[in-house]
């Protein structure tokens, strides 16, 4: 995540390396911003220390026509300045009990400051979920993602109320299925979040299963395991069933009677076969009419080879509506 460097002054009773849960903190913004990446600083002479502030959630920032009352830091000294009406609205446990009943400020009327255990780049998933905006920007990682929908519920909020089909974490989510397709499956499963395994099931097909480790599967559980393998077997059971019927026969003519047109239905038989057996639950058609449309040169027959494309053809619209997720 992006962050900017302000010089703050410093509370007396404000220790360097950590955040008092009470202490208070005035930020004084420079005129000239500089976007960096780097930590905390010490104290300069004259009581001023350099401090890193949320791009997205400055003291400035007003939010719904507020200015932030509370400043939550990360741990690795991260400043976000959020909205308490915002933060006690959405958890359901006082955010984790680190809120207080009373209003936010503290004696000298500035935001009370609350240090979380979390890193800068998971908080920021975590404020972004609670305001419904989308960090897709900062291009987290899986990891990132994982250990925000972690710290959602520990902070009491409803995941499956923020985690919705559109919402700003789900399209997050969503977006790790082409790179981890397993530990995103496995993610969402863990949470019961149907509508996004649901989604993110069709980057599995080509998963192979006995490769499932003992921990993702006890992470997912058995219900969503089951659904996994039961779209693997199923969509396997259903091309055997597909490709058993050959191509239609025609009427005996002079150059290919009935005795020879079992030629087709043989080499059929036996493409299909090889094909079955090398192949995956993702499948393409492309793949299927590549190991099909050959058999045209073993065949002397137009009215066989017409026969031929058109069984290719039906067995391709028949494998495209085979369901390809749980």
């Amino acid at each position: 995540m992006d962050y900017f460097d302000f010089a703050a002054p410093l509370p007396n009773e404000f220790p360097i390396g950590s955040v008092k849960r009470t202490a208070s903190l005035e930020m004084l913004i420079p005129d000239a911003d500089v976007r960096v990446r780097t930590p905390v600083g010490m104290p300069s002479p004259d009581g001023h220390i350099s401090v890193s502030v949320s791009t997205a959630f400055q003291p400035n920032t007003k939010i719904d026509g507020l200015l932030p009352d509370l400043v939550l830091v990360s741990s690795d000294n991260v400043f976000f300045h959020v909205n308490y009406h915002v933060l006690r609205g959405a958890s359901e446990n006082f955010f984790g009990a680190l809120l207080h009943a009373d209003l936010p400020y503290v004696d000298d009327g500035h935001p009370s400051v609350t240090s979380l255990p979390e890193s800068a780049d998971v908080v920021n998933i975590v404020v972004h979920t609670i305001y419904s905006m989308s960090c897709t920007q900062f291009s987290p990682t899986f990891e990132t993602i994982d250990a925000a929908v972690d710290a959602l519920l520990k902070y009491g909020m409803p995941i499956k109320t923020y985690i919705v089909s559109g919402s700003p974490l789900f399209n997050l989510i969503l977006a790790q299925a082409p790179y981890r397709p397993i530990d995103t499956y496995a993610l969402v499963a863990a949470h019961d979040l149907y509508d996004l395994a649901v989604t993110i099931s069709s980057h599995l097909l080509a998963y192979p299963l006995p490769s499932l480790t003992d921990k993702l599967s006890a992470r997912m559980g058995p219900i969503y395991l089951k659904r996994l393998f039961f779209l693997h077997y199923g969509r396997m059971e259903a091309l055997k069933n597909l490709v058993l019927r050959p191509p239609g026969s025609h009427s005996p003519t002079q150059i290919c009677n009935s005795t020879q047109q079992t030629k087709l239905t043989r080499v059929w038989a036996l493409a299909c076969a090889q094909m079955v057996w090398d192949a995956r639950p993702n499948l393409s058609t492309s793949a299927m009419q590549a190991a099909l449309s050959p058999l045209e040169q073993q065949l002397s027959c137009d009215l066989c080879k017409h026969a031929l494309f058109e069984r290719i053809e039906e067995l391709v619209r028949e494998w495209s509506a085979i369901k390809r997720t749980i």
